[in-house]
């Protein structure tokens, strides 16, 4: 007997009427109109059954501390920046592990269930590691959270840069991190590019690097990243977030650095929220947008995904931990409004994040991971155009969360009482 059987699903691939059968937390078979006995039988009505969102790039040990000790006043990131140095001291372990699992419980109720997290190695204490790294044991059992060892202050720039990034891997830290652009000079931002590649080659670690936040086209520290990841034999291994430069480089230039970008095999990590919120701040007017250039890099092959980066943050006052609501700012920055640009989005914060962060078992597909968001939308466009409530969201077969239908009532003469489309929810 199965122990699940959701039946009459959509699917983001526009199959519709499909049943998952689910056994022992995986997939068993995923066919139209299967009928078998189960312990636990859930018609979805047509509805969207979709693998779980996932988020490659954030900055957990910071959510949820909005107007700690003050606000962002210009929107600027070196005032984050310069603003997150002066929290450090006054933080404590206890209320940035509060803050972190009150922000995976918003997570969970939106279908988020794996999460990069970039977590500060600046500060000797290690105080965010150490943190993040009881989060993660306390949140295993219903979000896959992965940290990146992330040097924000510059990894050469900041005494002991070096050796505390080394403690944090040493501590359990999972991923190498770094922020080139912020180092002091072109050439050590492409020196720590190169130091901190071989530090996860020596260690057999996957990179993910924030690389060239800048309006700045001359910050091209990606080409050094895509240099680096094939001379160390990092490929598939390697990710570079954000890029925002590439939307000021010239054409000339970019034609020539997607090529090596893909065949370097390193992904790229845009976050639609954060970039179209932080930078242009110098411009007046024409203003730049600021995110990198996505459709040009999917067309090059590059494995390009969404990330929701800061939530109620020194850089970002917003935000709900809605991957749906990134991929919606995302194709309205990038302008992939046609419908298979639309799906690219979707996929943008669902299997090609998965990609980016290398989950295991995820997808569906017999033997894949029986994890699922229930959206109340009938296709992806629909599910991003709606931000579409997420009905139920399981992990490995178990229920998580669930959220009523919603649907607008009115009260108008001669309508009737309840509308024949749904709301976001």
């Amino acid at each position: 007997m199965l122990d699940l059987l959701i039946t009459n699903a959509s699917l983001p691939d526009g199959r519709t009427g499909v049943s998952v059968a689910v056994q022992d937390g995986r997939i068993r078979e995923i066919t139209a109109g299967l009928d078998a006995p189960a312990h636990e039988k859930f018609d979805a009505r047509g509805w969207l059954l979709s693998p779980p969102f996932c988020d490659p790039h954030f900055h957990m040990d910071a959510t949820l501390s909005y107007g700690l000790p003050r606000i962002n006043e210009t929107g600027t990131l070196l005032e984050g920046i310069a603003l997150w140095g002066e929290l450090k001291p006054l933080l404590k372990a206890e209320d940035m592990i509060e803050r972190a699992l009150a922000y995976c419980d918003w997570a969970v109720a939106r279908g988020l269930l794996a999460i990069r997290s970039h977590v500060d190695t600046s500060a000797p204490s290690l105080l965010p590691v150490q943190a993040m790294l009881e989060v993660k044991k306390r949140v295993a059992g219903y979000v896959d959270l992965q940290l990146v060892a992330f040097p924000q202050d510059g990894v050469l720039r900041t005494q002991f840069g070096v050796e505390n990034l080394k403690r944090a891997l040493d501590l359990g830290v999972d991923i190498v991190g770094g922020i080139p652009h912020f180092e002091r000079t072109m050439s050590e931002g492409a020196a720590s590019v190169k130091l901190l590649c071989e530090l996860a080659a020596g260690r057999g670690l996957p990179v993910d690097m924030h690389c060239d936040e800048s309006d700045d086209p001359l910050s091209r520290h990606i080409e050094t990243l895509a240099f680096e990841t094939q001379r160390l034999g990092l490929e598939g291994r390697v990710n570079g977030s954000h890029c925002t430069s590439m939307h000021s480089m010239d054409n000339y230039y970019a034609s020539k650095l997607l090529p090596l970008i893909a065949e370097s095999g390193v992904s790229v990590v845009a976050n639609p929220l954060i970039n179209i919120t932080l930078q242009g701040r110098h411009d007046t007017y024409p203003k730049r947008r600021g995110m990198t250039r996505v459709p040009e890099l999917m067309a090059a092959g590059v494995t390009v995904a969404f990330g929701h980066d800061c939530v109620m943050d020194p850089w970002y006052g917003m935000g709900s931990g809605d991957m749906l609501e990134v991929a919606h700012m995302g194709l309205h920055v990038a302008q992939m409004t046609s419908r298979g640009g639309i799906r690219a989005c979707f996929d943008a914060v669902t299997t090609n994040a998965a990609k980016v962060m290398q989950l295991p078992g995820y997808g569906l597909e017999p033997g894949c991971d029986a994890s699922f968001v229930l959206l109340q939308a009938r296709d992806v466009v629909e599910a991003i155009r709606l931000r579409a409530n997420r009905l139920k969201v399981w992990r490995k077969g178990k229920l998580l969360a669930e959220t009523p239908e919603v649907a607008a009532s009115l009260h108008v003469e001669g309508r009737p009482a309840a509308t024949r489309f749904t709301t976001a929810g």
